[in-house]
């Protein structure tokens, strides 16, 4: 279609998208996956010791930090579920919102990423196996962001925003906000007075989130926004998408070099590899016949566009029980000073 290749071909200065570039993505489209990390099978006592003891003044710090400014350390407890803000066996921090009906979501610190959203008894965010939890690597799950950029371009692959540690600006049993400021490291990558908030609710039907991005200079900058999303799957033999994808062209970069292919399907199922990009299509909605649930994805503002992505075959990624349905503002946004843009999603699971 002349005019959808003509908004892949268009070079943007900073993001520099094009189908070409796009396309030559295909080796790094899994921007998720693992590389194995050297590691020292004699570890001595002493090394031990040491590292629980940082662990443990690690705790105390959170502790201290958390009561004063009134949080408390998993101090509520809503619906039977313990709240608040708490650290994992890797010495990460997260911050668990619970309600009252026993529904609760997991949010790290680091990378800002929702990796938890149970309601009804059921996970439906999903953490593949072979992720690095201890802030190594950006998670590979969750709700991860991809900001200032999505996918390859003129800074590192899919931005910053899902490796560094956000901080918490407010807290309740039920709502967090992250914020995440300019640092020395990301003046080195993107020097753009920007500040990006990131706020989650756990309602009694649904899980809110709010992307907030402030251009707090006075010139504009450009940037894409994206949920790198994982949602559980009981098995891919049980699972389809349905949503606005029938008629719709969309990039599929798992053929040549990219090809343009128009979806005839009303509902999408997966049994092979995909990495498409559906520009125009932000209302998917999960079904899972294994568990007998639906997960609506509602994107009410900011993200226009869906991505689908899965490594079917990658047993060590966990492909079967899996798949990214992502939230994608694809085209970039130019931002002026004193600007701000907003990306809002919701899921809401409901019964098959």
């Amino acid at each position: 279609h002349p005019l959808f290749l003509i908004r892949f071909t268009y070079l943007h200065p900073i993001m520099k998208l094009s189908l070409a570039v796009l396309a030559a993505a295909l080796a790094s489209a899994n921007a998720f996956s693992a590389s194995p990390l050297a590691t020292n099978a004699a570890v001595s006592r002493s090394s031990v010791v040491l590292a629980a003891s940082k662990n443990k003044q690690k705790i105390a710090s959170r502790s201290k930090w958390a009561e004063k400014r009134g949080y408390g350390t998993a101090a509520a407890d809503a619906g039977g579920v313990t709240a608040g803000l708490m650290t994992n066996d890797d010495g990460l921090e997260y911050v668990r919102l619970a309600n009252a009906n026993g529904d609760t979501s997991d949010i790290y610190l680091f990378g800002g990423v929702v990796t938890s959203y149970i309601t009804g008894g059921q996970d439906y965010i999903a953490v593949r196996p072979d992720a690095k939890m201890d802030g190594s690597k950006p998670i590979s799950g969750g709700l991860s962001h991809c900001w200032p950029q999505f996918g390859p371009g003129a800074i590192q692959q899919h931005g910053f925003a899902r490796n560094v540690n956000w901080t918490v600006k407010s807290m309740t049993d039920t709502s967090v906000e992250l914020e995440m400021a300019p640092s020395d490291y990301t003046k080195e990558i993107w020097d753009k007075e920007f500040l990006c908030t990131f706020s989650v609710t756990l309602e009694d039907d649904k899980l809110s989130t709010k992307m907030l991005v402030d251009n707090k200079g006075e010139e504009s900058f450009d940037f894409q926004a994206a949920l790198h999303s994982y949602f559980t799957v009981s098995a891919l033999d049980n699972f389809s998408i349905a949503g606005s994808f029938k008629g719709k062209e969309f990039l599929n970069k798992m053929v040549g070099e990219g090809e343009m292919q128009t979806e005839e399907r009303e509902e999408i199922t997966i049994a092979e590899e995909y990495d498409r990009v559906y520009m125009g299509v932000n209302d998917p909605v999960l079904k899972d016949t294994g568990i007998s649930k639906t997960l609506t994805i509602a994107n009410t503002a900011g993200y226009e566009d869906t991505v689908l992505w899965n490594p079917y075959g990658e047993e060590g990624m966990g492909y079967n029980n899996f798949v990214c349905v992502e939230s994608v503002k694809f085209d970039p946004v130019t931002l002026d000073g004193g600007a701000s843009w907003t990306g809002d999603m919701s899921l809401s699971a409901g019964d098959l």
